[in-house]
């Protein structure tokens, strides 16, 4: 704040005139300084405003201008830019005489009566539509000695009409006592509402307005509709009433921005220098927004010319009437209709609670019902729109296939005996079985014998939803009666379920050999749900582009009296696993440009006849190398079974089936840690041979891995992020005894962070464990089953160590998070387990002790596979793949303060001899 004073007390040297007479002008500027002090409605911006001033004077820095009308110029750039305020100006009028215009209220009554009348015009229009026009709003002293005539002769005409238009484009002037009076017209009389609050500098003195519990006559209300009218003419309580209504939620602003007047500017004369400072000495804040309506105007909700305003208001009061019915009608046609009944009473109580004060237009009701209805269930196919001349009752239709000239079905045998079978409409069943001889023909005798089948619906527009269990029984064995989907008819409230028909004429194509079905954004209705129950029903692959998202069974309405209509769903169309299709385009398995759909089918039939040999290698590599036989063997046949049962042809490349491939691994297995990913390269895994450092290397290697600190209470803490092979730690050991393990030997108690440790090398966890047991006798930390070799190997402690032992008397602490993984959580349970560590944190991550990496075949896929079992040194048992539950389970982030305050009160209990 001091240096926008200080740029203010500056800003007299802007201007470098030859001097004069200049001496008045230190006291001219600290003059000013305190009228401002004294009047300014912003008192709080003017903090250290004079001590600046003087401050500038004193050292010389204001430079003289002669001429006082550009010194007067000069200041008024300097305080609204130091004050951000263009209120304020500065003048040099020596001959200036003030006039102060007389009190209305001291006016007599019949002059007063003369200027009220002038001033307000009232009309009661079309419809019922009240019309009241104000140029100037009357303080409440005029309002208490005019109520009665005023009630009478205005306000008694209007108070009964349906909708008012306030028309304050030409109110220039006004008093802001007179706000409560009006504003409360057009509220309830409970609860009492906090308008406005008017800070006066002059007396330092604040003051709120609120509506009137009691007023003379009968009010308007809160319900009926309010349309205020502004324009750039309006000012000062016109503005203040028009920002009150607008932010009080109780009427539309039509027009333009207004004035951005003030609440009051006085002209104040700087002693008798012949300079006047003009300055805002009240401010408003509006108690909704904190804001005002001073300098920036009030904004109009809706913007038209002025000259316009009255026809749009009349406009305006007709959509906002409209609303209700508009809300009730779609309500009533949602409760009757929707087929989604037991989204119902949500959506209707959405719509009861719904706020539409900010409608202003059909388009904007649209919008407003739409945005309401998705936040309470996202069903795109329920949405209202803006359009003429539909029907009542305009139930989608689908046309029938009546054209049999052009062949309903195009096919052709492809390289590779693989069918293509295009076909652009969905016949009616009647329009299909009537072709049923020449389909059996000409479609499926040719076709039976492919190895697979393309059916291109790039061109498909739609049709006939009832034919689809008739050409969807073709893609099935005939003697299976597969539930193919289900409808819903909300108008019937019945359920249909369909299945494949056994008296199919002509061969079937079976349920075996792969189809591929090409889609396109063309594709739509019937076509669009072909390609998506062939997707459900796991028995084609898709390709090609994102389907158009246009659906059947739904019924468009039109609200009468209005240009909007609704779309509602009357059917639900509900796949084999329950699921509702909402719409919104089947996304294909494999996303291609329709153009390209043909070749990239034709490369994926080739990829799906290598799946076979992949999946069973995986399941022979499970065999061979999990850690847990029974586990491999359930795995490797359920896979084998989800691969004959068809449950692969949506996986169309390496990466989509490492990903199927994982995740019924981890389903089957209960096993995360089982992964199948692919790799361009020949992973490093495969080759993970640790590599020793040269002496230039051990320095570096310590101060990357190791955090060391001795904390207060001769706390030990020591920080390691990665688990080293043994080998390293032998060849790095002298050095890190010295820089490390010699500055914790004689703490009292050691706090071990493996938060950031993602695992490594389990070698080196006999090594670690040895220095906090004693030498003998030797400790049996766990047991390993190697799968690949069938041995199982007891792992002990060390009966040798570099440098001196921990013990196994101290205190230890593990930190431990949800990444703590691998040999580092190894670590921890095996401390965990013999009971020679506190573990505290998060679970850890329930990675392997050790995994292998084996490639799957020839192909750039590869498989992670645990295979090792660790057995429990306490209760033999193998070890959980959940992860290491901590003993105190907080937050990472607050393990350390945590260990800390535990072994903090620990301490003072063991001095205190409890």
């Amino acid at each position: 704040m001091a240096g926008t004073v200080r740029v203010f007390a500056l800003i007299v040297v802007a201007c470098r005139v030859p001097l004069v007479d200049v001496s008045f002008q230190p006291a001219l500027v600290l003059e000013m300084a305190k009228i401002m002090l004294d009047n300014y409605c912003f008192p709080e911006n003017l903090v250290g405003m004079q001590e600046a001033i003087q401050q500038a004077i004193s050292s010389g820095e204001i430079l003289h201008i002669s001429d006082r009308k550009t010194l007067a110029a000069v200041l008024t750039a300097g305080v609204q830019g130091a004050l951000n305020d263009p209120r304020l100006t500065v003048s040099y009028e020596p001959n200036y005489i003030p006039i102060t215009p007389p009190a209305l209220q001291s006016l007599p009554t019949e002059q007063l009566i003369r200027l009220i009348r002038n001033t307000v015009k009232l009309e009661v229009m079309d419809n019922n539509v009240g019309y009241l026009r104000i140029d100037r709003i009357i303080g409440q002293e005029t309002v208490s000695k005019l109520g009665r005539l005023l009630h009478d002769n205005i306000w008694k005409k209007v108070a009964h009409t349906s909708a008012m238009i306030f028309d304050l484009r030409f109110s220039t002037a006004g008093e802001l006592s007179g706000l409560p009076y009006i504003v409360s017209y057009f509220s309830d009389s409970e609860p009492l509402l906090h308008i406005d609050t008017i800070y006066e500098r002059p007396t330092n003195t604040t003051k709120e307005l609120w509506t009137m519990p009691t007023l003379l006559g009968e009010r308007y209300g809160k319900r009926k509709e309010l349309i205020v009218l502004i324009s750039k003419r309006t000012m000062g309580a016109a503005e203040a009433l028009a920002y009150i209504l607008k932010h009080l939620k109780r009427a539309i602003i039509v027009g333009e921005r207004s004035a951005g007047g003030s609440v009051k500017v006085e002209k104040l004369s700087v002693g008798d220098s012949g300079f006047y400072i003009t300055v805002p000495v009240a401010r408003s804040v509006n108690p909704v927004t904190g804001q005002s309506w001073e300098v920036s105007g009030v904004s109009p909700s809706v913007t038209v010319n002025p000259k316009e305003a009255i026809g749009k208001a009349k406009s305006l009061i007709g959509i906002r009437k409209a609303i209700p019915k508009v809300v009730k009608r779609v309500s009533d046609i949602i409760k009757r209709f929707y087929s989604f009944k037991d989204k119902i009473p949500a959506l209707l109580n959405q719509l009861a609670k719904t706020d539409f004060f900010t409608v202003v237009s059909e388009e904007g009701l649209a919008a407003k019902l739409n945005y309401e209805l998705q936040s309470v269930f996202e069903d795109p196919r329920l949405y209202i729109k803006t359009m003429l001349g539909l029907s009542d009752n305009g139930l989608d239709t689908t046309p029938s296939f009546d054209d049999l000239n052009d062949p309903l079905f195009k096919l052709e045998i492809l390289s590779g005996n693989n069918g293509y079978l295009r076909f652009d409409r969905f016949p009616t069943p009647t329009a299909l079985m009537g072709l049923e001889e020449r389909i059996k023909e000409k479609v499926w005798q040719p076709v039976k014998d492919t190895e697979n089948l393309i059916i291109d619906l790039r061109y498909n527009t739609g049709g006939s939803t009832e034919a689809l269990p008739i050409l969807l029984s073709y893609m099935f064995d005939t003697s299976s009666n597969t539930h193919l989907f289900s409808i819903y008819d909300s108008v019937r409230n019945v359920t249909a379920d369909f299945h494949t028909l056994r008296n199919i004429s002509g061969p079937s194509y079976g349920s075996r050999k792969g189809i591929y079905v090409l889609t396109s954004y063309y594709t739509a209705e019937a076509g669009e749900e072909f390609a998506y129950l062939m997707q459900s029903l796991q028995r084609g692959t898709v390709i090609g582009e994102i389907t158009s998202g246009t659906l059947l069974h739904s019924k468009t309405f039109q609200v009468e009296e209005t240009s909007l209509a609704i779309n509602v769903p009357i059917m639900n169309f509900i796949d084999i696993h329950g699921e509702c299709w909402l719409g919104g385009g089947v996304v294909p398995d494999a996303i291609v440009l329709a153009e390209d759909a043909v070749e990239r089918a034709h490369e994926i039939i080739a990829f799906h006849k290598d799946i076979q040999a992949l999946v069973q290698e995986v399941g022979d590599l499970l065999e061979k190398h999990y850690s847990v036989p029974e586990v491999a063997d359930k795995v490797s046949r359920l896979v084998q079974s989800k691969l004959t049962e068809g449950l692969y042809r949506s996986v169309v490349d390496y990466e989509s089936l490492a990903s199927q491939l994982t995740v019924d691994l981890q389903e089957t297995s209960g096993d995360h840690r089982l992964h199948i990913f692919y790799c361009e390269t020949e992973p490093e895994s495969l080759h993970d041979i640790p590599k020793i450092p040269s002496p230039e290397e051990v320095g570096f290697i310590i101060d990357a891995l190791f955090k060391v600190e001795v904390m207060s209470g001769n706390i030990g803490y020591l920080r390691f992020d990665m688990m080293e092979d043994i080998k390293v730690l032998r060849a790095i050991g002298p050095q890190l005894i010295k820089a490390v393990w010699s500055k914790l030997m004689n703490t009292d108690v050691l706090i071990i962070d493996l938060r950031y440790n993602t695992g490594g090398y389990s070698t080196a966890i006999p090594l670690i464990c040895s220095y906090f047991f004693d030498a003998q006798p030797l400790k049996h930390l766990y047991t390993v089953f190697d799968r690949s070799t069938t041995t199982a190997t007891k792992v002990m402690t060390l009966p040798e160590v570099l440098g001196q032992r921990y013990g196994s008397q101290k205190d230890i602490y593990i930190l431990t998070s949800h990444i703590t993984g691998s040999a580092a959580e190894a670590f921890a349970r095996t401390m965990k387990d013999l009971k020679r560590a506190t573990v505290i944190g998060e679970q850890t991550i329930g990675g392997a002790l050790s995994t292998g990496t084996y490639q799957i075949g020839n192909s750039i896929l590869y498989a992670s596979i645990p295979n090792q079992a660790v057995l429990s040194a306490v209760t033999g048992k193998a070890w959980s793949v959940s992860g290491v539950e901590p003993h105190t389970a907080v937050q990472a982030n607050d393990a350390l303060n945590v260990a800390q305050k535990i072994i903090g009160t620990k301490h003072q209990k063991k001095n205190s001899g409890k």
